[in-house]
């Protein structure tokens, strides 16, 4: 028997008041609503409660489960290629640590970690019937952040991409028949979909932005309701910065990490509009140094290979063969467990760092270690981008998924109250910051189309939370500011009046507004 969400049941952690103004949205119209639809409300409710799901997408062998142990700090996730890396595993904070394998019907199976403290690479199960891990940690990352580690594109089995595609809403699940039949209080396939899957991706490329991710981005179901992914709820990072040949890229003076923010730029340009930005990052790096794999019997055999003479020391960095291979004091083990950990890249910079300053303990030389790796940059990005933003991000999804739910019921008078009170909650000034990632979304997905440079602008206004950034002018006086965004204002209400198509002026109010909006905060401070 189905029941109505009170206002009591959903007063649980929300992102912020626009995911409030949708959960009160969802309360009200259980009532108005088929019991499947309603079911899909107590979905979404129960969604906008939790914390920002980010799904960690790439090709395969692009390093996504190692940057997924960067970003939560702890090696937990399979690195090496085994049965758990061809599964979706969802990282979310518990109060204790514990695995759950999932299989196809529902049922749970708690999975041992192993001796060092990571989910095991292969599973004593019929792996044809997993859907996916769920892995709890205390893990104070994971409060406010759900990791989710999808397979690469491009795995060699097709089951590891449906997989995928049925955890983050593109797909029937695995043992759907025709002949299913559910009850009024269950989603059927279609409702499903519509509620379930990230609302934000991280999107992990090397060294060459091929066709297929840029295929594999716009296509990937990066939010509810099957939102493509774009600069609201997009970043990507590129992957082993450190093995860019300085010489391939122009301007970069030889310097690896220049030729990679260099080479990071460039990308960003190409898959522009689908991401906010690309950066460069180490990720092997930024695990070893953040997840505790920096130990003081590294640290001390650093400071060996510092002492070497200098033409040993060129010899060793001639490539990883050479480095455990040739001669010298440091036993070749100790050289092979530091590439493991480091790779020539992180091995040069720590010796560097060591004969610069000998001294140094193992701590600070973790933390250059750590600063060297790019992992900081990727993570004031997410919290930009994401945390930052996750009010909004989590409203918008959610707002997609209501407007699905009432789609698939098939009843016009129900598509038709949800459509009003979706209208009457975005007339609200306090929303308009949901009406404008709606506009950015129509014209970054090509739905309304607008000549490139209003589109830049619209990508700006509506692709950041800074006041500076959003005008284009971070770091001028505050007088040019209200200056500029009342001149902007009037531009766009002009052009909403006599020179957009329909679908364009419909964009161009909102952005009318957002400068106006923006004007009055100036005014204000």
């Amino acid at each position: 028997m189905s029941r109505v969400t009170t206002a009591t049941d959903q007063q649980q952690h929300l992102a912020g008041p626009l995911s409030a103004a949708v959960a009160q949205l969802c309360v009200r119209l259980q009532s108005q609503v088929t019991a499947r639809t309603a079911a899909g409300f107590r979905e979404v409710l129960r969604r906008l409660s939790a914390p920002l799901q980010v799904a960690v997408a790439g090709r395969i062998k692009s390093g996504k489960s190692t940057l997924v142990n960067a970003l939560i700090g702890r090696r937990v996730a399979p690195t090496d290629v085994g049965e758990c890396t061809r599964l979706v595993t969802r990282f979310q904070y518990g109060t204790v640590d514990r695995v759950e394998v999932i299989f196809n019907d529902g049922r749970k199976q708690v999975l041992p970690f192993d001796a060092s403290g990571m989910i095991p690479n292969t599973l004593d199960l019929d792996f044809d019937q997993v859907s996916h891990i769920e892995a709890y940690l205390t893990n104070a990352v994971l409060r406010d952040l759900t990791v989710i580690d999808t397979p690469g594109l491009g795995s060699l089995d097709a089951a590891s991409v449906a997989r995928t595609e049925q955890l983050l809403g593109a797909a029937k699940p695995a043992d759907a028949t025709p002949d299913d039949e559910e009850s009024s209080d269950d989603l059927d396939d279609t409702s499903r979909n519509a509620v379930a899957g990230a609302e934000a991706v991280l999107y992990v490329v090397t060294q060459g932005v091929r066709a297929d991710d840029q295929q594999a981005l716009a296509a990937f179901t990066a939010a509810t309701a099957s939102r493509e992914a774009g600069p609201v709820n997009a970043i990507a990072v590129l992957n082993k910065a450190d093995t860019i040949a300085p010489e391939s890229v122009t301007g970069s003076d030889g310097d690896v990490w220049k030729a990679a923010s260099l080479l990071a730029e460039k990308q960003a340009l190409t898959l522009k509009p689908r991401v906010a930005d690309v950066l460069p990052v180490i990720g092997l790096l930024a695990e070893t140094a953040e997840s505790g794999g920096f130990t003081q019997a590294d640290a001390d055999a650093l400071k060996q290979l510092a002492q070497l003479d200098e033409v040993t020391w060129e010899m060793l960095l001639v490539s990883a063969d050479m480095f455990t291979s040739w001669d010298c004091d440091v036993p070749s083990g100790t050289r092979l467990r530091l590439l493991e950990k480091l790779d020539l890249f992180g091995i040069s910079q720590a010796v560097e760092a060591v004969r610069q300053e000998p001294e140094l303990t193992a701590g600070a030389l973790r933390r250059k270690l750590l600063d060297a790796s790019g992992l900081a940059g990727v993570r004031a990005r997410l919290d930009a981008v994401f945390r930052a933003r996750a009010d909004g991000i989590k409203a918008a999804a959610a707002l997609a998924s209501v407007t699905a739910l009432a789609q698939a019921s098939g009843d016009l008078g129900e598509r038709q109250r949800v459509h009003d009170a979706i209208e009457v909650l975005l007339a609200k000034p306090e929303a308009h910051a949901l009406r404008l990632l709606e506009a950015l979304t129509l014209v970054t997905s090509g739905a309304v189309s607008m000549p490139d440079d209003l589109a830049e602008e619209v990508l700006r206004v509506g692709g950041s939370a800074d006041v500076g950034e959003q005008l284009g002018m971070k770091g001028r006086p505050q007088q040019e500011l209200v200056a500029y965004a009342l001149e902007r204002a009037g531009w766009w209400r002009s052009f909403a009046s006599f020179g957009a198509t329909p679908a364009q002026s419909r964009v161009a109010h909102v952005v009318h507004r957002a400068y106006f909006l923006i004007w009055q905060q100036l005014r204000g401070n």
